[in-house]
């Protein structure tokens, strides 16, 4: 049986919120130590930036056109 592209999308978007939440705890760690690197920290929190515009533009994919 095919899946409805819809149920991909909530997939997709499913797997990007565990990554950004992952994300999210490897930011908050590195922060506790205080000997952190900045620059992997700048960029870790552009990618969890990156997953949030994605999982945005992918739930607005999810609402229907409402025609005007």
């Amino acid at each position: 049986m095919i899946n409805p592209p819809s149920d991909d999308v909530r997939r997709r978007i499913i797997e990007l919120e565990v990554e950004h939440r992952d994300l999210d705890a490897v930011i908050d760690a590195l922060l506790r130590d205080t000997r952190h690197e900045e620059l992997q920290l700048r960029r870790l929190k552009k990618r969890k930036l990156q997953l949030k515009d994605h999982i945005t533009l992918l739930r607005m994919q999810l609402i229907p056109d409402i025609p005007a």
